[in-house]
């Protein structure tokens, strides 16, 4: 079966949840028996999401081969446990990263080098390089339609539908239909002209998925398939849902998979299972009870600067059937001193990653509370390196205990540079080097890397095995050098690289649950299979609430 092309574009408003009808497609048409591959093209300049502010783009979600990429990619791995690779997704800034450097080399000969044909050369190589005999590849163009930054995006995939056939490739085009209050009417017009708008560069869409808040009466519908020159059955409704997790069966119901199916003549390999969705969102929306968890950081303000971490949370609730209050707290609240007053009714702390030295001070305080009053910890990557400072300053009695990246003074104590700059790792038999310098862009340890545990270590009952690959992205590593100090006061580095230089975890012992993590966990979480370490540390808040509620 040759690979056919889906190609999903907005219009009217960004934010319309491309990334996720995108995911739920590819799950629907993945539980019909049908391979899939999804990849998301963003006409941005940054040549990737890894330097933009998290507060501006959300996360930056890491592939397993070590892409920086969209958060939309955790979405696409999430509904599908497909894991997205490098290939599947691109910024407008590579593309012309790419296009210079070749025509630097001299790649074109002399040429002039312009938009059409090299940019969107460029792009339709994107699109179709790196196939693997995917049945569908579902392709994502980031903004709205008639942004100026988009249009080479849009040429390119117009070319695609005519070089490929329309047998081959299908447009889904998806619009918002809003409610005006004062008029107590639904309004298609902006739908029509995010069309019209499409059309205008040579994209006729085949299915229009329209986001409203209430229900398309017919009659409405109707009209936007006269006007937009769509067939009546392939205007669908994308109506707000409770959780994320009902989307996919919610477009089924519309017929979302149905028309798409029909559009390239095929049939189902088999029968759609949306029973295991159904068992989710059952348990998402009706859990019998729940849990108070406090996240302590620093992009506090934007929910999807941490998106794929309060999924992980989600899907760890799901596995305990328990509600996950996430009470979203700024480490700065902290550097009063009142830690004590804001976290006195959480169930568990965690400190999520980061960069930089603003919050570091309330960070070590949530830190220290966690450790002092015997509440949960987990730690992730920049929470690691918090967490190992805060133990060396209040159990070491090293008071000057830092890292590199705070631009601290050199400490009168040896012990005290705890975290420095990473300048040399190997990465599948590769040495990567890297200087203070050098470009902040893709310099991280990024992506896959092992780490062996100690047998019998809380890590290794967690994960069932002494052996694991997660995904990492961090400049600084903490020293190793003070593991003997650290283990008599029963701090232990249980993870380990596999040359046993780098720390990947460490935990404290005596303690009801503290652990703390370099790599990050969260992005290999599924809500149909919880990450081993948010479930345990679910399980641990859900203990220290009944407990709480018993007394």
């Amino acid at each position: 079966m040759p690979t056919r092309f889906i190609f999903v574009t907005g219009g009217v408003v960004s934010s319309l949840g491309k990334g996720l009808s995108a995911a739920s497609l590819a799950a629907l048409l993945q539980g019909r028996g049908f391979t899939v591959r999804i990849r998301k093209l963003d006409p941005y300049l940054n040549v990737d999401p890894g330097t933009m502010n998290p507060t501006q783009h959300g996360e930056v979600f890491v592939t397993e081969d070590g892409a920086e990429t969209d958060l939309d990619l955790g979405h696409y791995e999430r509904f599908t446990n497909v894991n997205a690779r490098k290939t599947d997704s691109i910024s407008a800034g590579r593309i012309y990263s790419t296009l210079l450097s070749k025509e630097r080399k001299g790649d074109y000969l002399g040429g002039t080098v312009q938009v059409i044909p090299h940019v969107t050369n460029l792009i339709k190589e994107f699109i179709t390089g790196d196939a693997r005999g995917e049945d569908f590849v579902i392709c994502e163009i980031g903004g709205t339609v008639g942004d100026i930054e988009g249009l080479p995006f849009f040429e390119a995939i117009r070319q695609l539908g005519y070089e490929l056939g329309r047998e081959k490739v299908l447009f889904v085009h998806v619009t918002l239909v809003p409610y005006i209050a004062a008029a107590k009417e639904l309004k298609t017009k902006p739908t029509q002209h995010s069309v019209k708008e499409l059309r205008s560069i040579g994209i006729q869409p085949d299915i229009i998925l329209c986001r409203a808040d209430r229900e398309i009466p017919v009659s409405e519908k109707k009209k936007i398939a006269q006007f937009c020159n769509v067939a009546e059955p392939n205007v669908i409704s994308a109506l707000d849902s409770s959780s994320i997790y009902k989307v996919p069966k919610n477009l089924h119901l519309e017929g979302f998979d149905t028309q798409v199916l029909a559009h390239f003549k095929l049939k189902s390999k088999q029968e759609l299972a949306i029973a295991e969705w159904d068992k989710i969102v059952k348990r998402f929306e009706s859990p019998r009870g729940e849990v108070n968890v406090a996240l302590v950081g620093k992009y506090t303000s934007i929910g999807d600067a941490y998106k794929s971490l309060t999924e992980a949370l989600d899907h760890a609730g799901i596995a305990h059937n328990v509600r996950v209050n996430v009470h979203w707290i700024n480490a700065r609240v902290f550097e009063s001193g009142d830690a004590e007053k804001k976290l006195e009714n959480i169930d568990a702390i965690l400190v999520p990653g980061g960069f930089g030295e603003e919050g570091v001070k309330g960070k070590i305080a949530a830190v220290a509370y966690a450790r002092e009053k015997k509440i949960p910890y987990f730690g992730i990557c920049y929470g690691m390196q918090i967490a190992v400072i805060e133990m060396a300053r209040h159990l070491l009695g090293v008071k000057d205990a830092t890292s590199s990246e705070f631009n601290a003074p050199p400490t009168k104590d040896p012990r005290g540079q705890l975290v420095g700059l990473m300048t040399e790792w190997e990465q599948d038999g590769v040495k990567h080097k890297r200087k203070a310098g050098d470009d902040m862009g893709g310099t991280m340890r990024l992506g896959a890397y092992p780490c062996e545990m100690a047998p019998g270590s809380l890590a290794a009952k967690i994960y069932g095995t002494t052996k694991i690959d997660e995904r990492h992205r961090h400049r600084y590593e903490v020293n190793m050098n003070y593991a003997k100090d650290f283990a008599a006061h029963g701090v232990v580095f249980s993870g380990l690289s596999p040359d046993g230089k780098l720390p990947e975890i460490v935990e404290l012992k005596n303690h009801p649950f503290f652990i703390a993590v370099q790599f990050h966990p969260e992005f290999k979480s599924r809500p149909m299979e919880a990450h081993p370490i948010f479930a345990a540390f679910v399980k641990a808040a859900k203990e220290m609430h009944e407990k709480a509620n018993a007394a």
